[in-house]
């Protein structure tokens, strides 16, 4: 079984999104548990009979590795190996030291207002810093390198709102961002949505308008939540139109 070959799915004009190898690898054992073919108690195969099996890479299958453990599907021993806690995932996955539903609720009630603040009070040398950054992160293709760049973004803006407290909580949670953000661009191809986005954020803050820029923060946290759903809580397999490539490229 070769998980990192192109494969498409769907008819009509449903037309497949491209996901990455380490996606296609997660589904399979995320439906091999919920099938039962691994029970609760049990330990899933070696890294190494696992990348032999589904032929794909070790780091690969190590991130989708990770992936399972979010969902709270498995939990990893030390020196044991990968074992299965859990036949569904969990709905309220767990991103470093918090649980999705607490970052959200905190995102909203923060991030919302500080773009609302970012537009009143943000200088021109804010709006070149984050102009500069979208830049980059809507030419980078490295996703590691892109979620560094998400983080550094609500930082900004957070900065640009001229309350130190509004940027100590984002760096506080700034980990949790981080995994957050992997996360959904890995499993929902979120990197080039995100980024328009983030530029009608910007757009707000360059425009002066604290209504655009609370509108415009709203949506990226609704579709954050949105998409984090639909990844916990999936359609039916009959639904799934995807293309795994190992590159991990969206289309």
């Amino acid at each position: 079984m070769n998980l990192s070959d192109s494969q498409t799915g769907g008819s009509g004009f449903d037309f497949p999104r491209r996901i990455s190898a380490m996606e296609a690898v997660l589904t399979h054992l995320r439906e091999a548990i919920e099938r039962g073919d691994y029970a609760v108690g049990d330990k899933l195969p070696s890294e190494a009979e696992l990348c032999r099996r589904l032929e794909v890479s070790r780091p690969v299958l190590r991130e989708a590795l990770r992936a399972l453990q979010t969902m709270g599907l498995t939990a990893s021993r030390t020196g044991k190996g990968t074992f299965v806690i859990s036949s569904g995932p969990v709905e309220d996955p767990t991103f470093g030291d918090y649980a999705a539903s607490d970052l959200l609720e905190v995102r909203r009630h923060v991030e919302i207002p500080v773009a609302g603040y970012a537009a009143l009070r943000r200088s021109a040398e804010d709006l070149d810093h984050l102009s500069h950054l979208l830049d980059r992160m809507e030419r980078e293709t490295d996703t590691t390198a892109w979620v560094a760049m998400d983080t550094l973004f609500h930082l900004a803006v957070a900065q640009a709102a001229r309350n130190p407290v509004f940027r100590r909580v984002i760096e506080e949670i700034r980990d949790a961002l981080a995994r957050q953000s992997a996360f959904l661009n890995e499993l929902g191809g979120r990197r080039e949505q995100s980024n328009r986005e983030h530029r009608a954020i910007v757009e707000a803050l360059a425009d002066g308008s604290e209504h655009d820029a609370v509108e415009a923060m709203t949506h990226h946290l609704e579709r954050v939540e949105t998409t984090l759903t639909s990844i916990v809580r999936p359609a039916t397999a009959d639904d799934r139109t995807t293309v795994p490539t190992e590159g991990g490229q969206q289309a």
